[in-house]
């Protein structure tokens, strides 16, 4: 029962349920519903993470695979498997050899019971096991601003670093507010949300406006908030200019 072939080894791993849910965080489940499930979404597993790739080749031959491949080629329809659903992602608890099969076969859907699980940091179709360490960072970002569910969804950063440096420019944001005009928020949600509409979305808004934006870079807000943050930092400033006209403030 050895490694069927060396060029899995080059392949993507599966994602672990468990490995994946400790970096971005759980928050609450939600009921189990009947769904037909897209394969190319199911890229993870709860317990066999060691055994397929990423695209569910198995990486060890078994009787039981090949037996359901006999029942796959005997025109057998296979009963639902059962998935954990984290975002955009789906984790195998039980039907590993059906959905290997079923995408041997070029089959793109399978029938499927899935639970659905809400996280703190949004699991995003392309997470690989190398973006963990990153994940973890958002995670930890959001359990102290919690950004609207809206925002978590559209953005994303690259680095563990990037998480850390606008956590220290959200936090430094408040503490002036408070310093200059005795702002202060009952809670992480309602700072978080102010620190979004009045800091960020204005500093966004001038960047999409001004000649960078006009460059079509495929950047998500966060990721030219933490840009302008490095350009500030390298200005040696504390309060925001308009990218377009470094004389105006953008707010």
């Amino acid at each position: 029962m050895g490694i069927m072939s060396l060029w899995n080894r080059d392949h993507d791993p599966l994602l672990s349920f468990h490995e994946v849910i400790e970096a971005v965080g759980r928050e609450h489940d939600m009921g189990e519903t009947a769904e037909e499930v897209p394969l190319g979404a199911v890229v993870g597993s709860v317990g066999r993470s060691d055994d397929f790739d990423r695209d569910f080749r198995p990486l060890r031959r078994s009787a039981r695979l090949a037996e359901v491949r006999r029942r796959f080629d005997a025109g057998e329809w296979p009963p639902p498997i059962r998935l954990l659903r984290l975002g955009e992602l789906y984790f195998v608890v039980d039907g590993h050899h059906r959905v290997a099969v079923a995408r041997e076969r070029g089959w793109t859907t399978l029938p499927a019971s899935v639970r659905r699980i809400c996280t703190t940091a949004y699991a995003r179709a392309c997470l690989r096991a190398c973006d963990l360490t990153t994940s973890a960072a958002e995670r930890r970002f959001l359990e102290v601003l919690p950004l609207p569910d809206d925002v978590r969804t559209e953005n994303s950063l690259g680095s563990p670093a990037d998480w850390t440096r606008i956590a220290d420019a959200a936090m430094a944001w408040g503490y002036r507010r408070l310093l200059v005009d005795g702002t202060s928020y009952c809670c992480a949600a309602d700072l978080a949300a102010a620190w979004w509409h009045e800091e960020v979305t204005p500093v966004v808004a001038a960047w999409r406006a001004g000649p960078a934006g006009d460059h079509g870079l495929a950047l998500t807000d966060l990721e030219v908030f933490v840009t302008e943050l490095a350009r500030r930092d390298d200005l040696g400033q504390l309060d925001w200019q308009d990218p377009a006209n470094r004389e105006a403030p953008c707010h």
